[in-house]
């Protein structure tokens, strides 16, 4: 990738269904390395664009580009999620998705699937358990234990994601979307549910999946305090249109983000 290149670009995105115009004619980007937050009242598009970038819905018009290419196959029309995810789109739900009779560690290891499916090594080697499938096996879990290690999650590795509190169930969900080896990290509300300090742990591990990983990542989030905190870049969206992008404290003091957010165009305190 060209050092000018961005590791995300989106333009011109539009989408419409039933009527409602969700996305009207979005554009921004996001550098490799990066937090860009998107934020906007509830209803402003924010999910949608989540689900447009990682394959969920087909946007009617618009582009979206990582490291230079766009995200669609050979006829024309967006890459599937899987394809994506094998592509470096990787996407932490609001709501979660583990499997609760399956341990911490066999959840981690379902985000390595696309890896899993990319080894050379073909289904004879799997059945004969030989050294290539070993050496593969052994390489995955290598990582997922990885994983485990940057998040803490050694105390509940065995445990089963059914029997684990809320709180560590997000660091799971977190670390399967991490699993995947992704270019670029949707997480789509990380912190809700959860209360103040583990709320603080989530916030101190995005900001290393960031700056020790180097993974440019999309947050969602309805927390300002966090979004300030966490995020370099600033996209508003209000009913489906950009109202601004900027760094948290030019779009803070943004009259239109003020209008949006309390109805008022007066200056608000700082969060």
């Amino acid at each position: 990738m060209n050092a000018s290149t961005p590791r995300l670009e989106i333009r011109n995105l539009s989408l419409a269904f039933s009527g409602v115009q969700a996305l009207k004619d979005i554009s921004f980007s996001a550098t490799a390395g990066s937090l860009t937050s998107i934020i906007g009242p509830n209803g402003a598009g924010k999910t949608s664009l989540f689900n447009c970038i990682s394959g969920l819905v087909e946007p009617q018009s618009g582009v979206i580009c990582l490291d230079g290419k766009e995200l669609k196959g050979a006829d024309d029309k967006g890459l599937e999620p899987h394809d994506r995810a094998a592509f470096g789109v990787a996407r932490m739900f609001q709501n979660l998705a583990l499997y609760e009779h399956l341990s911490v560690v066999d959840n981690l290891l379902v985000g390595r699937h696309h890896l899993f499916k990319q080894e050379k090594h073909g289904w004879l080697q799997d059945l004969f358990w030989m050294p290539s499938a070993k050496a593969a096996e052994v390489a995955h879990r290598r990582r997922v234990e990885e994983i485990i290690d940057f998040l803490h999650l050694e105390a509940v590795r065995k445990s089963y994601a059914g029997v684990l509190p809320y709180g560590v169930l997000k660091r799971v969900e977190l670390g399967r979307a991490l699993c995947m080896e992704p270019k670029l990290l949707l997480l789509d509300e990380p912190a809700a549910g959860l209360n103040q300090e583990e709320t603080e742990d989530m916030a101190r591990f995005i900001l290393d999946v960031k700056e020790e990983l180097g993974i440019t990542i999309l947050l969602i989030e309805h927390d300002l305090h966090l979004v300030m905190d966490l995020a370099d870049r600033v996209v508003v969206l209000d009913f489906g249109q950009m109202l601004t992008e900027g760094t948290p404290e030019e779009v803070r003091d943004h009259p239109e983000v003020i209008r949006a957010y309390t109805g008022s165009s007066a200056p608000q305190e700082a969060p």
